[in-house]
């Protein structure tokens, strides 16, 4: 049987969206300040890398465990909850981050958030074994 991954899909969709935007981010700084490798020291760019970076750290687990969930049958409910919280997450994460290169209630919230939804879907998908 093909199992359907129309959640994860979505989500999918929209954080592949987000990623682009965060590569163009990184893209038109390092054409601003002619910067091909590296950060060149420029901070602003440095940030810039780090919050795409971040992104592409946590992302991909996340989606693999997403569909991995949604293929073992947990519930649309379930599985919409915890991309959207993914996808909110990652936002605030990136203005956190964009805002200042210290801490921030947006960077603290979307980090804390996105180990719980990897926390929840590693749970979930090693309790569907049992």
């Amino acid at each position: 049987m093909i199992q359907s991954l129309l959640i994860t899909g979505f989500y999918a969709g929209i954080l592949a969206i987000i990623h682009i935007a965060l590569s163009f981010k990184v893209i038109g700084l390092r054409k601003q300040h002619k910067i091909g490798i590296g950060d060149g020291e420029n901070q602003q760019l440095a940030k810039a890398i780090r919050v795409h970076g971040n992104f592409i750290e946590n992302v991909p687990l996340a989606l693999i465990l997403l569909a991995l969930a949604e293929s073992n049958g947990s519930s649309g409910l379930f599985l919409h909850a915890l991309g959207g919280l993914l996808v909110s997450c990652r936002f605030l994460h990136a203005i956190g981050l964009n805002s200042s290169i210290g801490t921030s209630w947006q960077r603290f919230v979307g980090m804390v958030g996105t180990f719980v939804v990897l926390l929840v879907l590693a749970l979930n998908n090693v309790i569907a074994v049992i």
